[in-house]
């Protein structure tokens, strides 16, 4: 059975999409610890990150660090960080978070946003994309 990643990837599950390439995808979470907290995945449906083979591994943390760098330059923050947990959905996953403080990386404050501003957001992440 795919797992929600998966279904997001295959179109079936709407998402504010950020950016997508043949072997990636990347989407805003849509219970964030911070405006802008976005998870990049591997296309391919792995469970575990140390499952994933060498290429796609540092092909995703390639992808991640794309990622974190315009979410730098859109999202007003202190830093980015990274985060692989795997917890959550069994699909490999890496939450790429603007922090302005340890709250942020800690997933026990969470920021409620209303559609219009995931589009905006997503909009300006897209935006600053090299």
């Amino acid at each position: 059975m795919p797992t929600i990643f998966t279904k997001i990837i295959n179109g079936e599950i709407p998402c504010y999409k950020i950016a997508e390439d043949d072997d990636f995808f990347a989407f805003l979470d849509i219970n964030p610890n911070a405006i802008g907290h976005t998870l990049c995945i591997p296309k391919k449906e792995v469970n575990k990150i140390l499952d994933l083979d060498e290429p796609t591994y540092m092909g995703l943390m390639a992808f991640s660090r794309k990622i974190g760098k315009a979410i730098e330059a859109a999202i007003p923050c202190e830093r980015v960080g990274m985060t692989i947990i795997g917890l959550e959905v069994p699909h490999v996953h890496v939450h790429v978070i603007p922090l302005h403080t340890m709250k942020n990386a800690t997933f026990q404050h969470k920021e409620k946003l209303e559609p219009k501003e995931f589009k905006e957001i997503a909009i300006s992440i897209r935006a600053k994309l090299k």
